[in-house]
């Protein structure tokens, strides 16, 4: 008797293939849905975007089904042999397009990768420097709450209470009062240039380590819109999606040798690239997500082109047309503006909080998300301000006359935050406006 049709995965379709909306329509139901709010609001949170129909391919692939823990070379399981091709072409096309000596691409995401950072460089208790979260710094660069707050010790730096910029001369103080072994350069919230250069220089003063995270900034990097830390920093994390349009992952940059092997690591063996690899694999982490890396080797070949140069480049566009349009309708700014893809509304003045303005922009259609500003006198569950980005609106192809349409378009929202009515109109329009363009890895199938 043939029981084999017992054993199918799920009801084949017309290809042979297993059909989601048959095997679980209420799952099918809901993306479904998440399509359709996508097509068709405004996507605005500076950490999304839109990946491409090949890179949700790939994501989506064969690749979900291997195991490989372990290196390319070096598996703990056999039959890795195309997957070690595949892990190896994403670490060369990563280094390539960074300029780095070491890539690695097996961590989950970015605090995963942050993490692996922390214990390839330090010893429990060591102290560690970075931007604190109402500032625009990240949980994993030393926040209170985070493992990086309790399992080291956190010295934080901060903003000239002027311009809300990095205070390079007061965080040098710092630094050699403190004499941290690690200092992070990078954010979340953080809407200007980093000076690498002048982090270096300190990190030199007082023997630590400087260690870049560009999880929001690695496709401006790459499109040349934005400085790249790969020459200045000892290590550079990242997560895999946001800008650089790729998988929802991480990875991690550095350089082959320790300048601090003697001074802090006289007794390891390893060098700088292989403490971190070591760190991920086997010290925090199992086996990779080989689908994952296969997606990541797509957007790394994507972010090669000149079209990709281009969607980088129009992203700060956007976001500083954003930001003066704003402007000029009398909202105050975080630093006074951008040169990045993001920029952050501060509403401490308004009546409502970060999370009621958002909550009403989001009815209207236009997603965001609710953040602290620096000296934030609300509590981190509701804030006072609203964090915008343009990387999505960009990918769809929108240019700075569209940016001047949608800060009007939030304008009116904010200024009349009970008009359900008028939120009711503003997500009409914003309807209209997205069916003008195509979104990735949804119109593009």
């Amino acid at each position: 008797m043939d029981n084999s049709a017992d054993l199918a995965v799920g009801q084949p379709d017309t290809y042979g293939r297993s059909s989601l909306a048959a095997v679980d329509p209420t799952v099918h139901e809901l993306l479904v849905r998440q399509e359709q709010q996508e097509r068709t609001t405004l996507k605005l949170i500076a950490s999304e975007n839109f990946a491409s129909s090949a890179v949700l391919e790939a994501t989506g692939s064969i690749f979900t089904n291997k195991y490989a823990e372990g290196y390319p070379g070096g598996r703990y399981y056999a039959g890795n042999d195309i997957v070690d091709e595949l892990e190896n072409l994403a670490i060369e096309r990563l280094k390539k397009l960074f300029g780095s000596e070491h890539a690695n691409v097996q961590p989950y995401s970015g605090s995963p990768a942050n993490q692996a950072v922390y214990r390839a460089l330090l010893k429990p208790c060591d102290k560690v420097m970075g931007l604190p979260i109402p500032e625009g710094g990240h949980l994993t660069h030393g926040w209170a709450i985070n493992f990086s707050g309790t399992d080291y010790r956190r010295v934080p730096y901060g903003l000239h209470e002027k311009t809300q910029q990095i205070d390079y001369d007061r965080l040098r103080e710092i630094a050699k009062r403190e004499r941290p072994r690690l200092i992070w350069v990078g954010g979340t919230a953080y809407p200007r240039v980093f000076d690498y250069a002048a982090m270096t220089e300190i990190a030199f003063e007082v023997n630590a380590y400087l260690v870049a995270d560009i999880a929001h900034i690695s496709g401006l990097i790459v499109a040349g819109a934005h400085p790249n830390p790969v020459p200045h920093c000892d290590v550079v994390s990242s997560t895999s999606h946001k800008s650089i349009r790729g998988p929802r992952g991480g990875f991690i940059l550095s350089r082959n040798e320790d300048r601090y092997q003697a001074l802090y690591h006289r007794n390891s063996k390893y060098n700088l690239a292989r403490r971190i690899d070591r760190a991920v694999f086997p010290h925090l982490q199992g086996g990779p997500h080989i689908n994952v890396i296969a997606a990541l080797a797509v957007a790394l070949q994507e972010a090669a082109t000149p079209s990709f140069r281009s969607y980088g480049q129009q992203t700060v566009k956007n976001a500083k047309a954003l930001a003066q349009a704003l402007l000029e309708r009398g909202y105050d700014l975080v630093t006074g503006g951008t040169d990045n893809h993001m920029l952050i509304l501060d509403l401490r003045d308004r009546p409502l909080s970060g999370k009621a303005y958002a909550e009403r922009l989001a009815k209207a259609g236009i997603i965001t998300n609710f953040n602290m500003v620096p000296g934030d006198p609300r509590d981190p569950a509701v804030t006072s301000g609203i964090r915008l980005g343009a990387p999505a609106v960009t990918s769809m192809g929108m240019r700075e006359v569209e940016m001047v349409q949608i800060a009007g378009l939030i304008d009116s929202v904010l200024r009349r935050p009970d008009d359900e009515d008028l939120h009711a109109g503003v997500r009409r329009d914003v309807a209209d406006l997205c069916a003008a363009f195509e979104v990735p890895g949804i119109t593009d199938r």
